[in-house]
C-alpha cells in the first residue's frame, strides 16, 4: 500500500508542471498590459512612455516568456510567490486568507451532495420504474441542465429579494456572527451542490441498479437476508468503487465552479480573489491562485486513488 501512495504521490508533480507552463503563457497572451494598468490614464499619455517602459522592465514583463517562466520557476522554489502587483501584499498571504472561505462553501457543497444523492440514488434505484423513480430522474435532468449561475440568481430573487429569508450575498465573520454566516453560506452551498448531486445521484441510481440485478445479490435474497441488508450491505459497498471515480472527479470540479458562485452570492474566496486578479491583470496573484487551485485538485485525485486502494485491494495492482 506505502509503494502505491508514492506512486500516486509521484504523479503529482508532473501534472503540476504542465499546468503551470500552461497557465504561465495563456496569462500572458491576454489582451492588456499589467504595467499600463497600473499606471492608470497616465499610461496614454506620450509624455510618459519612457515611465511606462522602465516599469515593465521593473515588473519584468519585457523578458522572453521563458526566462520570465524560469524566474517564476526559481521562486516558487524557493518559496517565493511574489507581490500581487496591486495591493504589494505577498501573493501567498493573499490565497491563505481568502482559502477558509472557499473550503467551508465546497466542503459544506459536497455534504449536502452526498446527503441529498446516496439516499436519493438507492431509492431510485430499489423504487426503479414506479412515480417515484420518475421524479428523482427527472429532478437529476433538471440538475444538470440548469446552469449554476442561472440558479443562484433565481434563488436569490426567490428567497432574499421575494420571501426576504436569506440575505443575497456578502459574508461575516463566524466568531463574530455565527447565525449570519450559516444563512449567507446557504444558498451559494446549495447552488454549488446541485449540479454534483445531480451527477452522484445519477450514478448511485445505475450503479444499485445494476449491483442488485446481479447474480450474488439475488443469491443473498434467495437466502432470506433482507432488503435493507442487501442494499446497504451488498449493493451499496460494491457500487462505491466506480461511485468514487465520478465523485472526485465532481468534486474537483466544484473549485471551477466555486469561482463563479463566488461572484454571483459576493462569496470572498480564492475564486473571487482569481477573477479580481484577472480582471486587474494581476499576473504573479493569478499565477500563484491558478497553482494552488491545481494542487487541490491533484491532491482530490490522490485521496480518491486511495481510496480504491482500500476499498478494493485489487486496484492497487491494476493502478500500479
Amino acid at each position: 500500500m506505502v509503494g502505491y501512495v508514492a506512486q500516486r504521490v509521484v504523479g503529482i508533480f508532473p501534472t503540476v508542471f504542465f499546468v503551470s507552463v500552461i497557465v504561465f503563457v495563456l496569462i500572458r497572451m491576454a489582451p492588456g498590459d499589467p504595467a499600463a494598468m497600473r499606471l492608470g490614464r497616465e499610461a496614454a499619455l506620450e509624455e510618459n512612455k519612457s515611465k511606462l517602459e522602465a516599469l515593465r522592465h521593473e515588473m519584468g514583463l519585457d523578458q522572453p516568456f521563458t526566462v520570465q517562466y524560469l524566474l517564476w520557476l526559481g521562486d516558487i522554489s524557493a518559496g517565493d510567490f511574489g507581490n500581487s502587483l496591486r495591493s504589494k501584499r505577498p501573493n501567498l498571504d493573499l490565497f491563505v486568507e481568502k482559502l477558509p472561505a472557499t473550503l467551508e462553501l465546497i466542503t459544506a457543497a459536497s455534504l449536502i451532495a452526498i446527503l441529498v444523492s446516496f439516499p436519493c440514488g438507492i431509492l431510485a434505484a430499489v423504487r426503479r420504474r414506479t412515480y417515484i423513480d420518475r421524479i428523482i430522474v427527472g429532478c437529476v435532468s433538471a440538475g444538470l441542465a440548469v446552469p449554476s449561475f442561472w440558479f443562484g440568481l433565481a434563488i436569490i430573487v426567490v428567497f432574499s429579494v421575494n420571501l426576504k429569508l436569506l440575505p443575497a450575498s456578502g459574508n461575516v465573520d463566524i466568531s463574530k456572527d455565527p447565525w449570519g454566516h450559516f444563512q449567507r453560506l446557504i444558498m451559494p452551498a446549495t447552488t454549488l451542490a446541485v449540479y454534483l448531486a445531480a451527477s452522484l445521484l445519477r450514478f448511485v441510481r445505475a450503479d444499485m441498479i445494476e449491483t442488485l440485478s446481479s447474480d450474488y445479490v439475488r443469491t443473498a435474497i434467495a437466502k432470506g437476508l433482507t432488503q435493507k441488508v442487501v442494499v446497504l450491505k451488498h449493493g451499496l459497498r460494491n457500487s462505491l468503487v466506480s461511485v468514487l471515480t465520478v465523485a472526485g472527479v465532481e468534486i474537483s470540479s466544484l473549485l471551477g465552479g466555486a469561482v463563479i458562485i463566488e461572484q454571483v452570492f459576493g462569496w470572498s474566496g480564492v475564486g473571487w480573489l482569481t477573477v479580481q486578479a484577472i480582471f486587474d491583470r494581476d499576473y504573479p496573484l493569478l499565477q500563484t491562485s491558478v497553482l494552488f487551485l491545481t494542487i487541490g485538485v491533484t491532491l482530490i485525485n490522490l485521496v480518491v486513488d486511495i481510496a480504491y486502494g482500500l476499498i478494493n485491494p485489487k486496484m492497487r495492482s491494476l493502478r500500479g
